[in-house]
């Protein structure tokens, strides 16, 4: 019965530790999908702001001169846009579905609501309450801990924020695009 158990005792930590790895993986896997699905929505919605609006910032005070330190900004992409726009973005994970690649298991998150009322090809999606609450708790959890990140680079930036977000500033997705760090 010992030696059964000496035995045993390498493949039930061998297996614990797969076990691990596997549910490790698919939570990085639900975190990418969702900081992904995050990009997606909120460059979508700048893109529906008019970009002829703009909105005054800075310091309404008069200086000592008489002058006051107030700039115009485009709307749409700034700071009091982009964090009216973080309040909703993760109401819009219910709109996506999971897709596993049949190569390498992973789990990818695609949009299986269109926008615009067309039809849409469901037929690699799986369309299941559980992954639409946990990509909105991901969602939730990345706009919590990185809003200010979130809202510097939608303020700049206007190319590849879903690779530098999501791969180099947040390590939420380490199989996305390498980019070189002096380019963030």
């Amino acid at each position: 019965m010992r030696e059964e158990f000496y035995l045993a005792a390498p493949c039930l930590v061998l297996c614990l530790l797969l076990a691990s790895c596997q549910a490790a993986r698919q939570g990085q896997d639900i975190r990418c999908g969702a900081c992904r699905a995050l990009v997606d929505e909120m460059e979508w919605a700048i893109s529906q702001v008019d970009p002829k609006k703009m909105i005054q910032t800075g310091s309404f005070r008069i200086n000592p001169d008489g002058s006051q330190s107030i700039k115009e900004v485009p709307l749409a992409r700034s700071e009091a846009n982009l964090l009216e726009l973080l309040e909703t973005v993760c109401e819009r994970m219910q709109d996506y579905g999971e897709r596993v690649d049949s190569g390498s298991s992973r789990k990818s998150y695609l949009r299986i609501k269109s926008r615009t009322g067309e039809a849409m090809d469901l037929s690699e999606a799986k369309l299941d309450s559980s992954v639409t609450s946990s990509l909105k708790f991901a969602c939730e959890s990345i706009v919590e801990q990185n809003e200010d990140e979130i809202i510097e680079f939608f303020s700049h930036e206007t190319e590849n924020v879903k690779d530098k977000l999501c791969s180099k500033r947040t390590d939420l997705c380490d199989h996305a695009l390498k980019i070189p760090h002096d380019e963030l």
